[in-house]
């Protein structure tokens, strides 16, 4: 706590020296991984920032323009298939990884990198975790927003490819629109079969939506 204490008071003070890394897409059933990076300049200040989760989906389109111009911004993701090989707590940190490899090389380099919940990946600098820093940190929250808008997109784009199962408004998450798809259609390349429910059905077992998964899709 100490730790993620001093973390917060260094971003507050020395905003340059700190990046904020967040992931989106732990939960759902189909779909990678994605993370992102940022480091704010206090000089192009952005209003508005929160945990992308208690923005609406306008807002953080709206905010992630404002983001990518106005911050450093590192993306990473980790794909279905890593994450089924790894588990999807490994591929969350190897997304983290690269997406603190992709924050561009100019400008003063990251000297302290908080991270949002319990769990930090191996980087080249001190890592600190944050809980609920998405909702504590505005170098986190913009990462969450990068990482949500970024994810959200990706599914909208495979909804095209696999119509039916809803990806583009529920993002892969086990909605019954999603379940009911899947007993009609069967799985794709992009369902984690490392997840219990998705290896049920292939195993022809019963499975229910999980009862958040609409509103944690809305999110």
């Amino acid at each position: 706590m100490a730790a993620a204490e001093a973390a917060l008071v260094r971003e507050l003070t020395d905003p340059l020296a700190v990046v904020g890394i967040d992931e989106a897409g732990r939960g759902p059933w189909a779909g990678p991984v994605v993370a992102a990076a940022v480091i704010l300049d206090p000089a192009r200040p952005i209003e508005g920032l929160a945990d992308s989760k208690k923005l609406s989906r306008k807002k953080r389109e709206a905010l992630f323009p404002l983001i990518m111009e106005r911050a450093r911004v590192g993306i990473g993701e980790a794909s279905v298939r890593e994450i089924d090989r790894l588990n999807i707590l490994k591929a969350s940190m190897l997304a983290m990884r690269r997406a603190f490899a992709d924050l561009d090389a100019g400008g003063r380099p990251p000297e302290l990198a908080i991270v949002d919940g319990d769990h930090t990946p191996e980087l080249p600098v001190p890592a600190v975790p944050v809980i609920g820093g998405d909702g504590r940190s505005a170098a986190i929250g913009a990462a969450s927003i990068i990482a949500k808008v970024t994810r959200d997109r990706i599914m909208a784009e495979l909804d095209l490819i696999h119509p039916g199962f809803g990806w583009a408004h529920n993002a892969g998450y086990g909605t019954a629109e999603h379940l009911t798809a899947l007993e009609r259609q069967g799985t794709t390349g992009h369902h984690r079969t490392s997840f219990a429910p998705i290896a049920r059905l292939i195993a022809g077992a019963p499975v229910e939506a999980e009862p958040t998964a609409d509103e944690v899709a809305a999110e």
